[in-house]
């Protein structure tokens, strides 16, 4: 039932697997950099990508994972691979049953009071999260002078086999 939603998410976990494998190789000072219009250094973005991941799928599943989500002090690089690995499974297990998109969930809202969120605007919003965050740190690996990865949908498809070249 929820196979098209698959995909998003795939792509989503292995775009965020990648960026953070180029980031395993930055210093310190790397990771620390920052850029206007960006969420923050590159190191708080990458933990924002992931914790941020962690709160929808645990919106959405009425379950936490093993790790805090909202911990103060950021994670290694690897670990932040680790964790989004997990949430690679739970993201596959949620999707693997049906699920209500219309049902609601309350949401804080930054500008008000809090809005009834339907399921299928918070899945959405962490396919859409991930990415203008992911574009944020590649723009900054970019002024870094490191090459940040091709994390397009097609490139997923074609490492995941899920588009294949036509023989015929």
């Amino acid at each position: 039932m929820n196979d098209g939603l698959l995909d998003g998410f795939r792509h989503n976990n292995w775009a965020t697997a990648r960026l953070l494998d180029v980031c395993r190789g930055l210093t310190r000072t790397d990771l620390d950099s920052v850029q206007i219009g960006a969420y923050g250094t590159i190191y708080e973005t990458l933990w924002h990508i992931v914790s941020s991941d962690a709160s929808y799928c645990a919106r959405l599943t009425g379950r936490e994972g093993a790790w805090d989500r909202r911990a103060r002090v950021i994670p290694p690089v690897d670990t932040l691979l680790e964790y989004n690995e997990d949430l690679g499974r739970r993201w596959e297990e949620f999707l693997a049953a049906p699920f209500n998109a219309e049902r609601t969930f309350v949401v804080p809202w930054d500008t008000g009071p809090d809005r009834d969120v339907p399921a299928g605007v918070i899945l959405a919003r962490a396919l859409h999260h991930a990415n203008e965050h992911r574009a944020q740190v590649a723009s900054m690996l970019t002024s870094l002078g490191v090459e940040p990865p091709n994390l397009g949908v097609w490139e997923w498809s074609e490492v995941s086999n899920r588009s294949r070249q036509r023989t015929a």
